[in-house]
Order: structure tokens, then C-alpha cells, then sequence
């Protein structure tokens, strides 16, 4: 009996434990500063295309409509496949940062408001030829 209570009681801390993520935003999870972004690479998880943006005024732009975002923990965070973009952060050539719309650090989340229009549009307004 009494191993009984202890197994129990071992299974909820290790639950209480694994249920440690928050929401934050972009700004939180990003741990340099945003407006040292020099680059900014989108991957379409569809047709593995990517789109690089290096115009000052396209990054503030994107990154100004994110950055607020809130990023919520999903309840279920068992491994899932597939994304539809991946945005990395670059400043000068070292990658900094990457993310889905629903993955940070094999965590997964959900969006308020939702991130996949803002990236959607930017991506589809980027006039330079796929890679």
C-alpha cells in the first residue's frame, strides 16, 4: 500500500514538472536584442522554398507585427510532424533564433493572435525568386 502511495505521488510530480512551460512572447524567447536582426529567412514547410528578407524596413515590419505575439503552451505536447513556415533570425551571418508557427525549442504552442496571416502575407509579399 504505502508503495502504491509513493508511485503515485512520484507519477504527479513528474506530471507537475513537465508542465513548467508559459506564454511568452517573442520578445521573451529571443534572448538578444530584435533590432540587432539583420536577416530574416521564411521556409514554406510545403514546398521547402525559403524567402530571405535583408531590407531593414521589411524586418522592422515583420518583426514589430510579431514580436507581441503570445506564444501559449499547447496541453498536448507530444511529437508532432510536419510546419508550414520556419523563421530564423540572422545578425550579420550567424543564425540567432528559428521557430515554426507552432514549435519553439520542442515545445509546442498555439498563438494569440494568430502568427500564420502575418507570416502568410509577408511571405507571399517578398518579391525575390525562391530558393
Amino acid at each position: 500500500m504505502r508503495n502504491s502511495l509513493y508511485l503515485i505521488v512520484f507519477s504527479l510530480l513528474i506530471v507537475l514538472a513537465g508542465c513548467g512551460l508559459e506564454t511568452k512572447t517573442l520578445t521573451e524567447f529571443y534572448e538578444k536584442d530584435l533590432n540587432d536582426v539583420t536577416k530574416i529567412v521564411i521556409v514554406d514547410g510545403s514546398t521547402g522554398f525559403k524567402k530571405t528578407i535583408t531590407d531593414n524596413n521589411k524586418i522592422e515590419e515583420l518583426l514589430s507585427e510579431i514580436k507581441d505575439i503570445k506564444f501559449i503552451p499547447d496541453e498536448n505536447q507530444e511529437k508532432r510532424e510536419g510546419w508550414r513556415y520556419s523563421i530564423a533570425l540572422y545578425q550579420q551571418d550567424e543564425r540567432t533564433f528559428q521557430f515554426t508557427m507552432t514549435e519553439i525549442d520542442e515545445h509546442y504552442y498555439h498563438t494569440e493572435p494568430d502568427i500564420f496571416p502575418i507570416v502568410n502575407e509577408m511571405y507571399e509579399s517578398i518579391d525575390v525568386q525562391e530558393e
